[in-house]
């Protein structure tokens, strides 16, 4: 059987042509508002023969939310040209709920943004580059889709939509971002099979968490022994991961009990961000169908020996000749001046950026000292308790700039996006970093920002970003996270139980 993309170019119509549509087929949303590239019809076309030839019979269609989790609907085989024509609407609710799926901007009431009044329609708009066949679910394919509203605009909370914008004023000015991720995270035993009445929760009051062992003991770092103890969970995530045509680089055991790391091989930067959103995705639910629970909450109870993070590699290249934009010249040490002011501006930012490198009340109680996470604003040489880690000047790999601060729940759009509003800034202000510290924990500098609330008030107070993404933006997204830290101040926790119930 041919497939559409063999067709005579005639039958096209208007001579060469990628898309991979008859012309009775044309006329789409897609193709009206002319959202795809010639490679994203190309990749349509070989998804297309993919899940013909596979017998694919399901097509997941997803986009990452404000907190970096993915939401979506899942497609019949029959259904999927129609939505490669058009997209997949779903609710623009989802863009205006914190991280219980409560709600938090008006939605039927006259002050709905709007778009958003009545919980109307988004269209998920599939990006067939991203295109994947499922290893652990049966005859299913899987697609990351961007935001659009019914008239063709674009939906100003689309995250990977935001990240790709950042792209485009680095690109002005000169620059493309390379991206490398270490991120860590837990996996434990699963000790439930089947789901409790006291897990089932509600928006604003999530249920009972999963009962879960540990699947390794701690306190050896890169212990080859211990990782061999774990083989087949090992063994589990390298296949799916590399089935997903994902660039892993590495399995790691971490210092922690149940802890690893994952690493990916550097690229670019948009790429990197679709990378790291699959990638968690993969590992979950690879984990639970396997009997484990995985989780990239950065400080799970009982792993306080040890919470995990995410630290984000970044570099630059220049546009107009290739060539790696912090390497040092002659006369300069570790890094280029271009890197100095690019670090400059993560300094400056770091407070506001937190909002975006550490997004969740949980990710604040890995900032402490002599940990291996950073607990305040300052860089080092090869130092990995400062909180900007440069390394590799003069080496293959060449100089870049270690951002240890993010915690693995991170939206990676945001994340990545947080660095070049900091970056850019901090290339057009000339700003110095200062010198590096020796002593990353006791030298006199700013602290991080002690807690999610005091994240998101540097945030709001940063003009930079507000120019960057817009006032309409971070205003949604700092609502949103305050209506999450309001639920968590108001919540009478195990610790004030324990430390006053009997003792007044």
């Amino acid at each position: 059987m041919r497939s559409v993309d063999e067709r005579p170019v005639a039958e096209g119509g208007e001579g060469w042509d990628a898309r991979p549509m008859l012309a009775a087929e044309r006329g789409g949303f897609i193709d009206r508002h002319g959202l795809w590239s010639q490679r994203q019809y190309a990749a349509a076309a070989q998804a297309r023969r993919v899940i013909d030839e596979l017998g694919l019979e399901l097509v997941r269609f997803s986009f990452a939310d404000q907190h970096g989790v993915l939401h979506g609907k899942t497609l019949t085989r029959a259904a999927v040209p129609a939505a490669f024509r058009s997209g997949v609407t779903a609710p623009s609710s989802l863009l205006l709920k914190d991280s219980s799926g409560r709600s938090v901007l008006p939605v039927f009431t006259a002050d709905a943004a709007h778009g958003f009044a009545g919980a109307g329609d988004v269209v998920l708009v599939p990006d067939p580059t991203t295109f994947r066949v499922l290893p652990w679910a049966g005859k299913t394919g899987w697609v990351l889709c961007d935001l659009r509203f019914p008239d063709g605009s674009a939906v100003p909370y689309c995250t990977r939509s935001l990240l790709r914008g950042q792209l485009g004023r680095l690109a002005d000015a000169g620059y493309d971002l390379t991206v490398g991720v270490e991120l860590e995270f837990h996996v434990f035993r699963a000790e439930e099979a089947a789901m409790a009445a006291d897990r089932v929760g509600a928006p604003g009051a999530p249920g009972r968490p999963p009962r879960v062992s540990p699947v390794s003991s701690g306190a050896q770092l890169l212990h080859e022994e211990g990782l061999d103890r774990v083989d087949d969970l090992v063994q589990l995530l390298q296949r799916g991961l590399q089935r997903l045509d994902l660039p892993l680089r590495s399995i790691e055991l971490e210092f922690g009990p149940s802890q690893l790391e994952i690493t990916l091989q550097a690229t670019g930067a948009a790429a990197a961000g679709d990378h790291v959103m699959l990638t968690r995705s993969a590992i979950r639910q690879l984990c639970h169908r396997a009997g484990y629970h995985a989780t990239f909450m950065s400080r799970p109870a009982g792993t306080a020996t040890a919470s995990t993070g995410w630290h984000l590699h970044q570099s630059l290249r220049s546009r107009s000749n290739g060539q790696a934009a912090f390497d040092p010249g002659p006369d300069e040490e570790l890094m280029s001046s271009t890197a100095r002011h690019w670090l400059g501006g993560l300094l400056a930012h770091a407070p506001a950026a937190a909002a975006f490198t550490t997004p969740t009340v949980n990710g604040y109680k890995r900032y402490l000292p002599f940990s291996l996470a950073p607990d305040r604003v300052l860089w080092g040489a090869d130092n990995k308790g400062a909180m900007v880690r440069v390394v590799g000047g003069g080496s293959d790999t060449g100089a870049r700039l270690e951002n240890r601060s993010g915690e693995p729940a991170a939206n990676p759009y945001l994340y990545i996006a947080s660095q070049i509003v900091s970056g850019l800034d901090g290339l057009a202000r000339g700003t110095d970093p200062g010198p590096p510290t020796e002593n990353p924990y006791a030298a006199e500098a700013t602290l991080l920002p002690r807690s999610l609330g005091e994240a998101v008030t540097a945030l709001a107070q940063d003009p930079a970003f507000a120019d960057a993404f817009g006032r309409d933006v971070v205003d949604w997204y700092s609502r949103i996270k305050r209506d999450e830290f309001a639920r968590y101040l108001a919540h009478v926790s195990d610790w004030e139980q324990r430390e006053y119930f009997d003792l007044f």
